[in-house]
């Protein structure tokens, strides 16, 4: 039945490019000799770009016909030795060489015409090579791809037979996904399209799986399955003849909605979704095909927010231009591939789940990145199928487990050979004539011959014709951009600014993928020595990025993102350049408003900027976003949010004079206990000027086996609209600490050793002074006051606590020790406490978070979710603060430069294709929270 349709569709198409069985003799009236090579690509392709009846034809008309010798070709030696064709290994006398795919470099034969798909027109890496030589050995290279009529359409193709094939396989492949998650399905009779004869076999075995399906023989569970196709042209229509031999109802796009939920399970469903469907214009305006043709930048595609969430399978096989936008980009593959609930199936049925609906997609197009954004690799005949994990962004070769089947083979109608040949021949043949009157010893120029042949010329006489002169464009262009230190254009440079304790962890994650080269920028020597000893293979630069501004802002430019692990107030700095140069970069920070202000300005660089990806703000925004989508998904709404957050001594190493150790500069801890806070309680808005945190600590008591207290951060009620829960009548963001930390710290208030201001007699170039001098100096005495008389003084001044005494005797700030000076006193108090208060090689610090949020459902009653995270560094590893703040910073690095982030602009880490992939990467480091609702 097939092979009697596919004969009028060929005939169908020839009229339709006006050249059916058109003949033009040469000029000379003497034919040329043509050579048809041998496939040697891989160990599939068996098509050859002439059956042996067009080759009967060319012999009969004189041309000789030189076949090198093949027993892998779908049609063997002797078929076309039998209709004239000579069988030699030698094809210098050919002028015209033709083939199906690329020839290797060392084979190809100079000053000769080849005809053979090169894929080079849109400069892909992997071929520049062949097209080099090409040029060299003066090779003029006619592309098949490049043949096309008057309106743009290609004339010369195996579409149809790669519709064919690819949909054969993909319900080949659907079956086997189905059964790994539970179902047994008609799809299991079904074999991959090389398994049949021809394609007649495989439709009869999709009409019977098809007459299963109508007897209603589906797993009702399945719920209706709806076949999403793109495009309209050969390959879609080929792979829609299949699919048509199955019970099938067509649908409109926006009947999809209703399909997917009411559908019936004794047919499938068809969509075809033809571009006028889901491309818009950016500014409103209506779809123009001419405008989008010459402007596809000026639109935009709605395919993953209106077609794909009603898709079962998708069958792709658009052309897509690197200027078009993309069906489906990576961020929208990790919402489009949620787990979900589907309503056929009640929660007590015992029926297997689909993860989500999306269950497979063939990608006939095979173009890696292209229009299916996470299909950056295509499949094989040998491994037709991989699993692509939208949260890890990851594939494997299993057919269970979380994700999408894709099939995207890139020489799909080799696996139909004799049919595929066939029917590229019918279309080949009348311009093989037209070829053979090519010299390519001859200037361009010289070559008469009709447009189709004329501008698929890919390269003549050493160099691109006009028409192709843009490839070279587009490798300057990427030369341009990867002219760095990369030995590969799929390497990445990362450039992170910082050197303390968290760049371990941050340079020890980004090291797994090799394609990621490292530099380390720290002003501070010993840790970069440090460093290098522990990452040999990164480089380690000495620069301080406030003092030697022109060559920071060249190690910017010549990287392709940028971790800034400095101190806040520089980050604004840092963005500025980045911004300037259209760079990435990526924060563990607090947003400032300095920073917020340059949002625009780097959504117009085309950059992302993303902030506060680590513990304190990070892990702790994306765990209550994690909750919070949960609810509202259900219906739910949030009621109040109170979140404690801290980084902590072990408690077996927590006998410190503050029960606090410094995991980084201490500037940052004791400024915070300086500021001002401000939260929602039962709706009214609560200030804390500055200066008064330290008399507003809370009891905890969430963890009965610690002791501790915690005190608002910051501004909180800004993030009820961040997090988007402006339901919530309560909003807290606290800081955790050891019981009593508070009080102690009110001792250095009292003796001013927090003041910003700059004094005297800190000044670094003044004479030496020691602490028990500079507190005497504090109190206006004499350096030389007797010890316990100076003790008696700071007992008065420290509100007679005999805590706050013994915190600062402890600490070493009574003592005859010389001082370190740095200006002010809280910068001499930190550059002091950082070697203090340090982390012994013995101790470890541990992160202690805690989530209580209250939720109201639509029926009245209450929740009370806690979330929690305990987190511990290692004794000879790396510190909890290290992990918790420099893997999601790394992850967030990663998941940008893997386009896996494409937001841009300030960001934050809230949307749900951002946070969840970091936390279920971080699951992987030892980083897991838990979660209790408790019912009120």
């Amino acid at each position: 039945m097939w092979r009697t349709q596919s004969q009028p569709l060929c005939k169908q198409i020839l009229k339709q490019n006006g050249c059916l069985f058109t003949r033009r003799w040469m000029s000379s009236g003497l034919p040329g000799v043509l050579a048809i090579r041998r496939e040697t690509i891989n160990v599939w392709e068996r098509r050859a770009p002439l059956a042996p009846k067009h080759v009967r034809k060319l012999v009969k008309d004189g041309i000789k016909v030189i076949v090198q010798p093949s027993n892998r070709r779908a049609y063997n030696m002797q078929e076309y030795a039998k209709v004239g064709a000579t069988i030699q290994e030698d094809m210098s006398e050919a002028s015209l060489v033709m083939g199906v795919k690329s020839v290797p470099i060392d084979l190809l034969l100079p000053d000769k015409t080849y005809a053979f798909f090169s894929h080079t027109i849109k400069a892909q890496e992997a071929n520049m090579p062949l097209l080099d030589a090409i040029m060299e050995r003066n090779i003029r290279l006619i592309d098949y791809e490049r043949m096309v009529d008057e309106k743009g359409q290609r004339t010369v193709a195996f579409g149809v037979y790669a519709g064919v094939a690819g949909m054969i396989n993909i319900l080949h492949g659907l079956g086997l996904r189905l059964l790994a998650l539970g179902h047994h399905t008609p799809f299991m009779y079904i074999g991959p399209s090389h398994n049949y004869r021809n394609t007649e076999q495989a439709r009869q075995a999709i009409r019977d799986a098809g007459y299963e399906i109508a007897l209603e023989r589906m797993p009702k569970s399945l719920g209706p399955l709806v076949f999403v196709f793109t495009g309209s042209g050969n390959v879609s229509q080929g792979a829609q003849q299949v699919f048509q031999e199955f019970p099938h109802e067509y649908i409109e796009p926006e009947h999809l909605p209703k399909v997917a939920k009411h559908g019936a399970t004794n047919k499938l469903y068809i969509c075809v979704v033809s571009r006028e469907d889901h491309y818009t214009r950016k500014d409103g305006g209506k779809f123009d095909p001419e405008e989008f043709e010459q402007h596809p930048s000026r639109y935009g595609s709605t395919f993953a927010s209106k077609i794909a969430p009603y898709a079962s399978v998708i069958i792709n096989g658009i052309y897509w231009a690197p200027t078009a936008p993309r069906l489906i980009t990576i961020p929208e593959a990790k919402n489009l591939l949620q787990t979900q609930s589907f309503p056929w199936i009640p929660s007590s049925s015992g029926c297997p789940q689909l993860p989500h609906r999306l269950i497979a997609l063939c990608d006939i197009s095979a173009d890696p990145g292209g229009s299916i954004e996470f299909m950056n690799e295509c499949t094989t005949i040998d491994k037709p199928f991989c699993l692509y994990d939208a949260d890890q962004n990851k594939e494997s070769d299993s057919f269970a487990g979380k994700g999408v089947l894709i099939c995207s083979i890139d020489n799909m109608p080799a696996q139909i050979p004799k049919e595929a040949t066939d029917f590229f021949g019918q279309l080949l043949f009348p311009y093989v004539k037209e070829m053979l009157k090519s010299d390519a010893t001859k200037p361009f120029e010289e070559f008469d011959t009709t447009p189709e042949i004329k501008n698929a010329v890919i390269a003549s006489n050493g160099v691109l014709t006009p028409n192709h002169e843009y490839i070279q464009e587009l490798r300057n262009k990427f030369t341009s951009s990867h002219k760095s230190k990369k030995t590969s254009p799929d390497q990445k440079r990362i450039l992170i600014l910082g050197s303390g304790y968290v760049s371990s962890t941050v340079i020890e994650y980004l090291n797994r993928n090799k394609d990621f080269i490292v530099t380390v920028a720290s002003k501070f020597k010993a840790e970069l020595d440090s460093l290098s000893k522990q990452y040999p293979q990164n480089e380690m630069l000495l620069l301080d990025v406030s003092r030697k501004h022109e060559e920071f802002e060249h190690l910017v430019q010549e990287n392709d993102i940028v971790i800034s692990l400095l101190p806040g107030p520089l980050h604004p700095e840092v963005a500025k350049l980045c911004i300037k140069h259209k760079r990435n970069m990526v924060t563990a920070s607090y947003v400032s408003p300095e920073m917020q202000q340059m949002h625009k300005d780097a959504v117009d660089a085309g950059i992302t900027i993303m902030n506060e990806v680590g513990v304190d703000p990070g892990i702790d925004h994306m765990l209550a976003m994690e909750c919070f989508d949960d609810v509202r998904s259900s219906g739910g709404k949030i009621t109040s949010y109170i979140s404690w957050c801290g980084g902590l001594p072990a408690p077996e190493h927590s006998d410190s004079p503050l029960m606090y150790k410094f995991s980084w500069f201490p500037i940052g801890v004791l400024k915070n206990c300086l500021a001002g806070a401000t939260y929602l309680k039962d709706g009214k808005k609560i200030e804390i000027p500055s200066g008064g945190l330290l008399d507003a600590p809370e009891d905890l008591t969430f963890m009965p086996g610690f002791n501790l207290e915690g005190i608002p951060n910051r501004d909180s009620t800004k993030y009820t609209s961040l997090y988007g829960i402006e339901s919530a009548k309560t909003m807290l963001r606290g800081t955790i600490r050891y019981r009593g930390f508070c009080d102690v710290i009110q001792g250095l208030v009292d003796l001013n050793l927090l003041s910003s201001e700059e004094n005297s007699c800190l000044h670094p170039k003044g004479p030496d002074i020691t602490w028990k001098s500079y507190v005497c100096d504090v109190m206006g005495k004499s350096p030389d006051t007797f010890y316990d008389s100076v003790k008696d003084m700071v007992f008065e001044r420290v509100g007679h606590s005999e805590k706050r005494l013994q915190t600062i005797i402890d600490l070493g700030l009574l003592d005859d020790q010389v001082i370190d000076k740095k200006g002010t006193p809280i910068d001499t108090l930190c550059h002091y406490l950082a070697k203090k208060l340090a982390y012994e090689p013995n101790e470890r610090d541990m992160i202690l978070m805690h989530h209580n949020i209250g939720v109201e459902w639509p029926d009245g009653t209450t929740q009370k979710r806690t979330v929690g995270l305990t987190v511990y560094g290692d004794y000879h590893g790396y510190s909890a603060m290290a992990k918790t703040v420099g893997y999601p910073a790394a992850i967030a690095t990663e998941m940008i430069l893997n386009g896996e982030i494409q937001r841009k602009g300030v960001q934050f880490p809230m949307s749900r294709d951002v946070y969840k992939p970091i936390l279920q990467r971080l699951k992987g480091e030892g980083i897991k929270a838990t979660e209790k609702i408790h019912t009120l």
